[in-house]
């Protein structure tokens, strides 16, 4: 029946649904529409657009290099090498789709933009097997996945990360919320159930709404071209200048100078609090992939391969950035604004921690679907969604949680994060997004009664600044 539904989804998505920045346009006037309907003036919208759309560009950029650390880890020598063995491992093509969901979801956990760049190349890879018949649209939404319901209960959950942090906790927001750690979020382990059932979950659907028999379309049936791997033996220097970009002496020396930073910042501060900076965990990665690479013209070529796959994010972020501003800045006759106004109503419905919990759940996955899962949005939501929860008496460290299992929701269907993936894979979202929307359809209902029944094994504390 799943299969049947695919491939329904997948036709209906690849006649109607739009490029991803068309979305991006279709969001904008969405809100804007809404922002007057709620009071606020055409002027005073257009200037919140305006005043936004810049206003995220420093976390643009670290988005941007979380894809590119991740690009250029998986594309080293030491990856493609392990890249060339895992992908020999599945012996048909179901099996290689449930493969490739599964090291997503798993490296999701650590960082999401290795999940998907190390995805996305996993599946290049198993296309190249002549011996394999793999429906290359189903394994690129299967790389997808760490994206749609696994990097926000990891490491990589930049809710988690701000709050654990008390320099990222925004001066007016720190009152409400105090400092919460990882033992209150990530680290307990109802997010571990909660991990454990989304999984398997979506690696049932992945092998049920796979596409068998005269369904399946390889990636030469689409057209895609699949490039030959770089040679993993670099050559040898054309003439005397070349020789410091063919030699490791600077990549040991870089290295070593970033390792002394990385093992003072770790050493004298909690080393779970430091790596969830961002500007840490990209320092981290890139030197990583600095150092896996090996040889400078190997890191070179890397990320000027890694550079075509973020255009996408550098293009429509500044756009949601707009769309963020005219949620919470211009204000109707009532001095309330559009995010104030569309979170009072849902927290009026809320009759008890249970309740509450479904109530934010619903609220944080509708708001995704016009502002992209990350880190900013809990900058938009938790002003008055932490301070019902106090009000209410919930556990504010699920709190968070309960947004995080839900946000990533929008992910299945809002292809924002699938650009660079999309990039990697040569495809369109509309190949992905028939595949996709089922996982949406099928990990709805489950993970907002995970967030809202689990919230019952919680105590209230208030907010702990620590």
């Amino acid at each position: 029946m799943l299969t049947a539904i695919s491939s329904r989804a997948v036709d209906l998505a690849d006649r109607w649904f739009p490029d991803a920045y068309i979305i991006a346009l279709c969001g904008v006037v969405a809100v804007s529409i809404a922002a007057v309907l709620n009071g606020a003036s055409l002027m005073a919208v257009s200037i919140a657009f305006g005043d936004g759309f810049w206003s995220l560009a420093p976390f643009t950029l670290q988005m941007a290099y979380v894809a590119i650390g991740g690009f250029v880890v998986a594309t080293s020598p030491v990856a493609t090498r392990l890249l060339k063995y895992l992908a020999s491992r599945p012996r048909s093509g179901r099996a290689a789709v449930i493969y490739v969901a599964g090291f997503s979801i798993a490296l999701s956990l650590l960082n999401w933009g290795l999940s998907l760049i190390f995805s996305g190349l996993l599946v290049r890879e198993l296309a190249r097997r002549t011996d394999l018949t793999l429906d290359y649209r189903a394994a690129g939404a299967a790389a997808y996945l760490g994206l749609g319901c696994g990097f926000t209960l990891g490491l990589s959950s930049s809710a988690a990360q701000i709050q654990a942090n008390p320099s990222s906790i925004p001066a007016s927001l720190l009152p409400v919320t105090g400092v919460i750690g990882f033992a209150d979020t990530i680290f307990t382990w109802q997010n571990g159930l909660t991990i454990g059932v989304l999984t398997s979950l979506s690696l049932a659907v992945c092998y049920w709404s796979a596409p068998i028999g005269t369904g399946i379309r390889t990636a030469e049936d689409l057209g895609i071209e699949n490039p030959p791997a770089a040679p993993l033996a670099p050559p040898r220097p054309a003439r005397p200048g070349d020789y410091l970009a063919k030699s490791p002496i600077l990549t040991i020396v870089i290295v070593a100078l970033g390792l002394g930073w990385v093992i003072h910042n770790f050493l004298s501060n909690d080393p779970i609090a430091a790596i969830s900076g961002l500007n840490t965990y990209n320092f981290v990665f890139l030197l990583l992939g600095i150092l896996l690479h090996w040889r400078p013209d190997s890191l070179l070529q890397a990320f000027s391969r890694a550079v075509p796959s973020i255009g996408g994010v550098l293009l429509q972020f500044p756009f949601y950035a707009g769309i963020a501003q005219i949620l919470t800045v211009p204000h109707g006759p009532t001095g309330d604004t559009l995010s104030h106004t569309i979170a009072q109503f849902f927290i009026s419905a809320s009759a008890g921690t249970t309740s509450f919990a479904a109530v934010v759940g619903l609220y944080s996955a509708a708001l995704g679907f016009f502002i992209p899962s990350a880190g900013a949005k809990w900058i938009i939501e938790a002003p008055y969604i932490a301070a019902a929860a106090n009000e209410i008496g919930a556990h504010l460290g699920w709190t968070v949680m309960v947004y995080n299992i839900a946000e990533t929701l929008p992910n299945f269907i809002n292809p924002f994060w699938m650009l660079p993936l999309l990039g990697i894979l040569g495809l369109k979202a509309k190949d992905l997004v028939g595949f996709t929307v089922i996982q949406f359809i099928v990990h709805f209902p489950v993970a907002i009664a995970l967030g809202a029944l689990l919230m019952r094994t919680f105590e209230y504390r208030p907010p702990q600044f620590r």
